[in-house]
């Protein structure tokens, strides 16, 4: 008879697990952001062994849409623009490089206390590259290129009342043709 009541109790109890974690967080939410985007390209094996690679940054860019399941989990939807960095690798020799696209993530949340939490998110990024390489002796090279990598990344979030929430993440991004790729966010979210 106890084991009845037992297995009774423990079946209860877990039933109400997801009402524990459905906090009142729960919902849509919508936010934008601007960051600092650094792209390079560490070994430029092309060219010459003199040269030692490219590393520029830009102004960037995103808005994103959102639903939060529960205190832990959340599922959201960015347009990131990424800015055009771009320099000479070496005098003669310029590369500029535009990139934006959308990127789904699954974000997971650690709250610490009230009003503050810690997240890691993981997504892909499906993008355009547009650009060109110019050189002195070929010229002017363009180039537009569709694209997918992975993206993930790591911030911390706090609360600012009931529905405003700023967050400061880092972001790296798996780009083809660069060898680092990676942004520094500051963004504010609305949730509904």
């Amino acid at each position: 008879m106890n084991l009845k009541v037992a297995s009774a109790v423990a079946a209860l109890s877990l039933a109400m697990v997801p009402a524990a974690f459905a906090a009142e967080d729960a919902g849509w939410y919508l936010g934008g952001g601007f960051g600092r985007f650094n792209a390079g390209i560490d070994d430029v094996d092309q060219l010459d062994d003199a040269i030692e690679g490219w590393d520029e940054s830009d102004d960037t860019y995103k808005l994103f849409a959102g639903y939060r399941l529960n205190n832990f989990l959340s599922f959201e939807l960015d347009y990131v623009n990424l800015g055009e960095p771009s320099g000479a690798v070496v005098p003669g020799f310029n590369v500029d490089r535009a990139v934006d696209g959308f990127a789904p993530y699954v974000i997971g949340t650690f709250p610490l206390g009230n009003w503050f939490e810690v997240y890691g998110r993981l997504g892909y990024y499906f993008y355009d590259a547009t650009g060109q390489q110019e050189t002195e002796l070929n010229g002017n090279v363009q180039f537009d290129e569709e694209s997918e990598d992975l993206v993930w990344g790591a911030g911390v979030g706090a609360k600012v009342g009931e529905k405003l929430s700023l967050r400061f993440e880092y972001e790296r991004f798996d780009l083809q043709g660069l060898d680092d790729a990676d942004s520094l966010w500051l963004t504010a979210a609305w949730k509904f």
